[in-house]
């Protein structure tokens, strides 16, 4: 809704309070396969690095296309998603990371 992007660092403080960002692959990786499966825009495209200004290296989006993935995560309507629970977060890195 405010159309703004978020970094590692930052995210890792608002989800950990602390400094945890070489730790969220694996957490975005889940939301970025089930977005993948279920047709949803990749949200894990407005998590950046501080520096680089872009996504990780093992998150899941076309970086040639980044800007265009970022406008459709913002253009969605995320309230009308329904949360994933944790058995499906799971099963979609599962399938994907065999």
């Amino acid at each position: 809704m405010n159309r703004q992007t978020l970094t590692y660092e930052r995210l890792s403080l608002l989800m950990y309070r602390r400094k945890a960002q070489g730790v969220l692959d694996k957490v975005l990786g889940h939301i970025a396969f089930y977005c993948i499966d279920n047709g949803l825009p990749p949200l894990t495209a407005i998590v950046v690095g501080k520096k680089r200004g872009t996504p990780g290296a093992d998150i899941p989006i076309d970086l040639a296309h980044r800007d265009m993935e970022r406008e459709r995560v913002y253009a969605h309507d995320w309230y009308d998603v329904y949360p994933p629970n944790a058995e499906q977060l799971k099963s979609a890195f599962a399938t994907h990371t065999k």
